[in-house]
């Protein structure tokens, strides 16, 4: 992750050189395209950038439910039985 500095010196010098993404990156020696592309857009929406990074709500819970080891042992047993019931080691 970048500071908030060196996102707002690479979206400066993109805006200097004409918005040329592959002058600003090889100057700088950072970023990618596409993360230099994300930072002006949001540039020119708020004439600023952010002074963190936004993080995503994860879609799983971070509490252990015990369901998964749950299922898993169930399913072992009921392949060993299964194995041993058709006469497999």
């Amino acid at each position: 992750m970048y500071s908030y500095e060196d996102r707002l010196r690479a979206v400066e010098l993109y805006i200097k050189v004409g918005k040329r993404i592959g002058v600003t990156i090889r100057q700088l020696g950072y970023p990618t395209k596409n993360s230099l592309k994300s930072w002006h857009a949001e540039y020119e929406r708020c004439l600023d950038l952010p002074r963190g990074y936004e993080t995503s709500k994860s879609k799983y819970s971070r509490a252990p439910n015990g369901k998964g080891c749950r299922v898993l042992s169930r399913t072992r047993s009921q392949h060993r039985r299964y194995r041993h019931g058709v006469g497999l080691p």
